[in-house]
């Protein structure tokens, strides 16, 4: 609830910087709670300023700021640092670094709410927005040793297949010794496991079934 009237409070100043475009935009995909919240209302005024692709770049820049900066990412965790000095402070770091006002004002709401400490999980839930509005679906892969290009191949094709010829498939491989073998692939909120240390568990609880005499 508090999350929520944060967020009512935040928009006002988000949508204030924007002139009416006339356009009507939508969320492509339902995000629920306080980040799917802020990162749909960020989605819906970078929509209308045209300025989604240059607002993903600065919020990711943000949320590589706060890991490769202990001293940042200490203060945008810090509540004890008084409102007015967050928001004048994050006000003027973003504007010298030549960020877009959706940008630098969507940041000034967190930093008014106190929500800066949530923005890499805002930022993925942006991300997830953006790539279904291209019609991209991110596809990660685990294996214990690099996919081979022929089989990645015929791994994104079947996926083309299921997920239609208008998606753009985004194959991500992700090295993961401890399945042992074999592959598990997540995309959405599907989870394919076919990895060797799962079989090794199916096998063992079938083993420990008592028999039947």
């Amino acid at each position: 609830m508090a999350a929520a009237r944060h967020l009512r409070s935040g928009l006002p100043l988000i949508r204030a910087q924007l002139a009416p475009t006339g356009k009507q935009v939508k969320v492509p995909e339902a995000l629920y709670g306080g980040t799917g919240n802020y990162a749909s209302a960020l989605f819906l005024t970078a929509a209308k300023a045209n300025a989604l692709d240059k607002v993903e770049s600065e919020i990711k820049t943000v949320v590589e700021a706060s890991k490769n900066s202990p001293l940042f990412s200490q203060f945008i965790k810090d509540l004890s640092v008084p409102k007015e000095t967050r928001v004048k402070a994050i006000t003027e770091i973003f504007a010298e670094a030549g960020f877009s006002d959706v940008t630098k004002n969507f940041l000034a709401v967190l930093a008014d709410n106190g929500r800066l400490k949530y923005i890499e999980r805002i930022a993925e839930r942006f991300v997830d927005l953006t790539m279904a509005h291209k019609g991209e679906v991110k596809v990660v892969v685990r294996t214990v040793i690099p996919l081979p290009e022929k089989e990645e191949k015929e791994l994104k094709e079947t996926l083309q297949d299921i997920l239609g010829k208008n998606k753009t498939i985004l194959v991500e491989q992700k090295i993961d010794y401890s399945i042992m073998g074999g592959l598990v692939i997540e995309f959405g909120q599907k989870v394919f496991d076919m990895s060797i240390k799962t079989r090794a568990k199916q096998m063992e609880a079938f083993l420990r079934q008592p028999l039947e005499i």
